[in-house]
């Protein structure tokens, strides 16, 4: 089964988000795409999922033609059709996702805020989530009323993802009246649950 994916104009992760549904649905896929950023985006999750990726590129537009592998198995082609992504190696524990700022990186505060929105919406549409996530200092500010990521962080919670959200921080921010996600926690807990992680991740 054939399936196109028309991602042009789309802003980062639609067109991976698009196609990664697409191939859901279809063992053979193109995926068109207008910025060589989503193209090179698309390219390496397509890898990831060992299938075969062959590219075109004709007046600013990139087709990518990408195929499933057979039976589980990886897909032959040239070297330079197909790029064999790693596996995913668990570590042993729960994954632990640290949020210590309503921004991400550093830099510009706007564009930190506009990443975090994409990475929180992201996350709910990842084959692998975190155990529990963990919010303090302006982190916090997420998990609270009015929270542009507050409706991904619910769906998050309702998927069994478990949140923990530092009554310090929301005291000293005078936010702990709208917290609307998670469960008000303190440094103890937030110690021994990053402490008895399998893997830790700090945004």
């Amino acid at each position: 089964m054939r399936k196109e994916v028309d991602a042009r104009g789309r802003a980062c992760p639609e067109p991976v988000m698009l196609t990664k549904k697409a191939l859901e649905e279809a063992d053979e896929i193109t995926v068109i795409v207008d910025n060589s950023t989503a193209g090179e985006n698309v390219r390496r999750f397509a890898a990831s999922r060992k299938c075969m990726v062959r590219v075109e590129h004709r007046d600013g537009v990139s087709r990518l033609f990408i195929t499933k592998p057979l039976h589980g198995g990886e897909t032959t082609g040239s070297p330079d059709q197909t790029v064999m992504g790693a596996p995913h190696q668990a570590a042993s524990g729960p994954m632990v996702l640290v949020i210590a700022s309503d921004r991400m990186g550093r830099g510009n505060d706007e564009l930190g805020a506009v990443l975090m929105r994409s990475f929180i919406h992201t996350l709910g549409e990842a084959d692998q989530r975190p155990d529990t996530m963990l919010f303090f200092n302006t982190g916090v500010k997420l998990t609270v009323q009015g929270s542009e990521v507050l409706d991904d962080l619910l769906a998050l919670c309702n998927r069994g993802v478990r949140m923990l959200v530092c009554g310090t921080c929301l005291d000293y921010l005078d936010l702990k009246d709208r917290l609307a996600v998670g469960q008000v926690s303190n440094m103890y807990d937030i110690t021994e649950t990053m402490l008895g992680a399998g893997k830790v991740i700090r945004i």
